[in-house]
Formats: C-alpha cells, sequence, structure tokens
C-alpha cells in the first residue's frame, strides 16, 4: 500500500490535508480529507449574553465575518421574536451584497484565478495572484485589488469596521446610513457592476475560448451527481439574505422547501473517526455513504448550487449571465464542480447589481433602524447563504437570553461530503499505474475541492470528546514509540 499526500492544501482559508492511497496495482483504493484543527466555538459561546453571538461568531474567521455575523443577527431576531424594520433589512443587505462582491473576488482571482489562468500546471511559483497580474495585466490587477477595497470600505462605511463589523442588533442595526454615505455607495457600486461584467469577459476568453479548459470542466473526474441546497425568495430566485431553503434532486426537481426554524428535519449530521469536520445529509434520504446518485442524501452548497436550488436572478445581468451558464453547460442542473467558478462570477455580478439597487432605494437613509425587543427570548434560527453556501446558527437561552446550546452547520460543512467524493473521483482519473505524480497532477486534484472555496476556520468545531486524528510519536531512529490513541 503506498500513500500519497498533500500536506498543507493551498489557497484555501485553514489548514487541511488529503492522503491518498493506492493499492498495490498503482490504483487509488481510497482517500480522505482530513481537517487536523479544532474551533470549539458552539461550546465557549454557552453561558454567554445572547447579544454577544455576533462579535464572537464572526472571530471565527477573518475571510467571511459578515457571513457570521449576519446569520446571528438574524438568530437573534428569531431568539427575541422582532421583526426589524423594512430600512434596516435593507442596510443588512447592503452591507452583505458589497461583502459578496468582496469575497467573491478574492477567491476568483486569488484563490481559483491561477489555475485557469496560469494554467493547473504552471509552476507553483508563478500559480498565485503576481503571476495572474503579469498575464492579465496591471490594469485588470489593480481593478481587482480596486473593487476589494472599495467593498471593504462600504463595509467600514456601514457596518462600523471593514472587518468584523459592529452593526446588526436583535431587532435591528446600530446605525443609520446618510445622504453622502448613499451617494459614494451608489458609485462604488456602479463601479462594481462594471467589474463584474468585465470578469465575466474574463471568464469567457480565458476559459470558455479554452477546448482544453472546457472539457476538463465536463470531465466525469470533475462530476458528481448530487442534491443542492440554497435560500430563495418568495418566487424562487435566489437571495443571499432571506427567504426558505429549497433543495433540487440531481434531476432539478424540488424535494423539499423550509424555513429556518425546520431545518432540523430536513438536515442530520454524521460523524467520521478522522476527521473534526461533521458531515451534514438529507434527513430525508438517510446517509449511505460518501456516494452520489438520487439514493444518497449527500447535498451541495455554495454559488453552482444556489443557481442549481434557484429558479433565476432577480436582477437583469445576472440573469442573463444565468441563462448564458445553462444553455451553454446542457440545461439544469449542472453537475460539474469546476462549474462553481463560473456560478461565482454571476453571483458577483448579482450581488454588484442588487448593491446599485439598495443604494438608490429611499428607505436606505431612513432613520427607522431598529425595533426595540420586548419579547422573553427563547430559541432562535437564522440563515444566510455565505459565499461558500447555506451557513444557519442556532442559538437556545434561559429566559435572561443567556446561551445553553449553540449550533453551527456552516457552508462548508454541509459541503465536507461532497468535498471528500470530489478529491477521490479526481483522485482515481488522474492517478494510474505507471504515471508520474507530478506536483502538476496533484494541483489537479486539488482543483477538485478548490471550487468549494474551503473556509475550514469556520468549519471544524465538532468536540467528539477525543481526537479523531491518530497521532504517533517516533524516536530519532524512526521507531515507534506511542500511538494516540492506543487502538
Amino acid at each position: 500500500m503506498r500513500k500519497i499526500t498533500i500536506d498543507p492544501i493551498t489557497r484555501l482559508e485553514g489548514h487541511g490535508k488529503i492522503e491518498i492511497f493506492l493499492n498495490d496495482a498503482g490504483e487509488v483504493e481510497n482517500s480522505y480529507f482530513q481537517v487536523p484543527e479544532l474551533r470549539g466555538f458552539e461550546k465557549f459561546s454557552e453561558g454567554r449574553p445572547a447579544e454577544d453571538m455576533p462579535q464572537i461568531t464572526q472571530r471565527i474567521c477573518g475571510v467571511c465575518p459578515e457571513a457570521h455575523h449576519m446569520a446571528s443577527t438574524k438568530a437573534l431576531d428569531d431568539l427575541f421574536h422582532v421583526d426589524p424594520p423594512s430600512p434596516a433589512k435593507k442596510l443588512r443587505q447592503l452591507l452583505y451584497s458589497a461583502f459578496m462582491v468582496a469575497d467573491h473576488t478574492t477567491h476568483f482571482y486569488i484563490l481559483a484565478g491561477p489555475d485557469f489562468i496560469m494554467g493547473p500546471e504552471a509552476p507553483v511559483a508563478e500559480r498565485n495572484i503576481l503571476g495572474v497580474i503579469a498575464k492579465v495585466g496591471l490594469e485588470l490587477g489593480g481593478a481587482v485589488i480596486k473593487t476589494r477595497m472599495q467593498n471593504h470600505h462600504i463595509i467600514h462605511m456601514v457596518g462600523g469596521r471593514a472587518i468584523h463589523p459592529v452593526f446588526g442588533l436583535p431587532g435591528g442595526v446600530s446605525k443609520a446610513l446618510n445622504e453622502e454615505e448613499r451617494k459614494e455607495i451608489e458609485q462604488i457600486a456602479k463601479d462594481s457592476v462594471e467589474f463584474g461584467k468585465l470578469s465575466l469577459k474574463v471568464f469567457d476568453d480565458i476559459v470558455l475560448k479554452n477546448k482544453e479548459y472546457v472539457d476538463m470542466i465536463v470531465s466525469d473526474a470533475y462530476t458528481h451527481y448530487t442534491y443542492y441546497m440554497g435560500l430563495v425568495d418568495e418566487n424562487n430566485k435566489v437571495n443571499f439574505y432571506d427567504g426558505k431553503v429549497r433543495v433540487v434532486d440531481p434531476e432539478g426537481r424540488e424535494f423539499a422547501k423550509y424555513a429556518p426554524r425546520e431545518y432540523l428535519e430536513h438536515v442530520a449530521e454524521h460523524v467520521e473517526p478522522w476527521s473534526y469536520i461533521k458531515f451534514p445529509y438529507l434527513k430525508n434520504v438517510g446517509w449511505k455513504g460518501f456516494v452520489d446518485g438520487k439514493d444518497s442524501g449527500v447535498f451541495r452548497v455554495a454559488p453552482l448550487a444556489r443557481l442549481n436550488a434557484a429558479d433565476g436572478m432577480t436582477t437583469p445581468l445576472a440573469q442573463e449571465a444565468y441563462e448564458k451558464m445553462y444553455s451553454t453547460l446542457g440545461g439544469k442542473p449542472v453537475h460539474h464542480t469546476l462549474a462553481m467558478h463560473w456560478a461565482r462570477l454571476i453571483e458577483l455580478l448579482y450581488a454588484a447589481e442588487r448593491l446599485v439597487e439598495l443604494s438608490q432605494d429611499p428607505e436606505i437613509t431612513s432613520p427607522d433602524i431598529r425595533t426595540i425587543p420586548t419579547a422573553v427570548p427563547d430559541e432562535g434560527v437564522g440563515i444566510v447563504e455565505a459565499p461558500r453556501g447555506t451557513l444557519i446558527h442556532h442559538y437556545v437561552t434561559d429566559e435572561r437570553g443567556v446561551i445553553k446550546k449553540a449550533n453551527l452547520i456552516v457552508a462548508t460543512v454541509n459541503n465536507a461530503a461532497a468535498v471528500n467524493m470530489s478529491i477521490k473521483k479526481a483522485a482515481m482519473a488522474l492517478i494510474k499505474p505507471g504515471k508520474e505524480i507530478t506536483e502538476g497532477l496533484l494541483n489537479r486534484i486539488e482543483m477538485a475541492w478548490r471550487p468549494y472555496d474551503l473556509c475550514l476556520a469556520c468549519a471544524s468545531h465538532n468536540l467528539p470528546g477525543y481526537s479523531p486524528l491518530p497521532i504517533a510519536v517516533y524516536d530519532s531512529k524512526g521507531k515507534l514509540i506511542k500511538r494516540f490513541p492506543e487502538n
């Protein structure tokens, strides 16, 4: 038995490794995506006032704190049985739209883009954002930096900080928007729309016009037939902030549609002894292992899943791009994992268009930004669509609003089973007996998980009571001294 280890995996938030096991014939027998870090936020949130949760939980991650902040704030609305005023909801969506533009820009150009712009097997030293800028030019590189900077500026302006905002409150938000700020945001939003259009053109020129890349996207190595999950509005259109969770089956038919408080009727979590990540699955299908198909409860979240689960976009340019993707790839749903990058750019454009709409809304500068809670708190669930997929915060408190129990199911966790499946399938397709295993080949295996935009700092929360990752201690001569656990 031969083992291939990719440690650490690259271009993601957090730490993880991949171990691939080959049989004596040199064929892939199995693979494991392991997460060796632990962040026990559910446990040390216990005993804290619920109002602290939007500040505590966003410290899970410095890449997507806004997602945790917003899910937590919505959970507090539910917990305290309070409905925020319309202007407060729109301000939340405005901040969140700016966040989605910035985050999707980061992932496509810095984390995923090098694989396509530089090539999957380009030298490691070139397969990064500096290599991307050198190839596409300083003008586009400057646009990437400007878009991220401007949208983080919106988050700072509206949320009080560019990272870890102090904004969401049960029943509303902490600060109103003035007219001068609104005008500045409107201009940034319009610039972001142009950047979204440019990014789709870049994808069209570099990826879609390259037959090798298109063949790779639609290849069986990067394809899984799964269920898909995402938030939708009352018309089943994509919505990042509010609505119901919709699940479609591998044929694209609606399988379930539920309100946030009903999530436990539909989602359960499986645990494996070799990782801190849990593996959610559809309860009404059941856990059948790391396999795809209609009989398996494995589902996927993230941009492609959101588009598969919805009937379209609410903004015109994003809807046009949505229709182009599905017509190009053969209709709905699309099962090709690498197509997530295309879907992500469609969402970037959608978020920018929504930012324009919200910045021009007459209510956005209203001072009516909070309804003070008066009910006794008990239990609350908040769901938003993080850049990486469906994010769930669930709190239970005593009558004083002190946390007794917290459960967080983050997007990377929702995708955990699919990630393991994607890595194994790519490894089986790419590693063949007698074929040299190069760094470029291993990067192509990493490309199977990179579209999921993993955030392992967000994901590794399971506290099973023991270390699921075995530890072996060797002396200087390589002799095994101790193994934990001993069995």
